[in-house]
């Protein structure tokens, strides 16, 4: 299996060698195949996974039948991974030390915190105060001048203006995973991971 869906707990400390890590704990699984894709049907091979509870008055019709095929409850999330090694069957439980073992590398992806609409400040670390932006002689927070005037007479596209931060989908690749306890689904990795606390993420090798 190529990867894992999972929640984000929280941040922790882990001492190796007397040297304080900074860790993620995140509870993997267990999901349950809910799809499989095949080349014949599907012209690519993947697997569908199900994590997490979800009501049954919550979820429609179609989702109903289709979790329902693969005999189980329905999920809260669904994510597809790409597998070209191992046979599953549908209704198959998956859980963490099937994917992941200690000392492996992983990426983990995951919606970030949303920010809301901010200025260039916060938003593309313009100077601001006491580095005067771009002159701004009474407006130390603007982003100062924008465009030319009569040509083009319009504001190029791709500038570092105002807008909305936060809430898109990073990947952090390269995590070391320095613990894996399989009897509480529960794998520590090094570093930060995308996202506020219980938030859903996804594991890939």
């Amino acid at each position: 299996m190529s990867g894992i869906i999972g929640k984000k707990i929280g941040m922790m400390t882990v001492f190796e060698d007397g040297a304080a890590v900074p860790c993620t704990l995140i509870e993997a699984g267990p999901c349950v195949v809910t799809q499989i894709r095949t080349e014949e049907k599907d012209g690519y091979k993947a697997v569908q996974l199900g994590y997490g509870e979800k009501k049954e008055k919550r979820t429609s019709k179609a989702l109903q039948g289709h979790f329902k095929k693969a005999n189980t409850t329905p999920k809260r999330k669904l994510a597809e991974f790409k597998e070209f090694t191992t046979d599953f069957n549908l209704g198959d439980t998956i859980k963490v030390d099937d994917v992941f073992a200690e000392g492996e590398f992983l990426d983990v992806s995951g919606k970030t915190k949303g920010r809301g609409f901010q200025g260039v400040v916060k938003r593309h670390n313009f100077g601001g105060v006491g580095q005067t932006t771009h002159g701004q002689h009474n407006r130390q927070r603007h982003p100062g001048s924008i465009g030319a005037c009569s040509y083009p007479a319009r504001v190029f596209k791709g500038l570092k203006m105002a807008g909305r931060m936060g809430n898109t989908m990073v990947t952090i690749q390269n995590l070391k995973v320095v613990k894996v306890m399989a009897d509480k689904n529960l794998i520590v990795v090094s570093g930060s991971v995308p996202g506020p606390k219980n938030s859903v993420v996804m594991l890939h090798k």
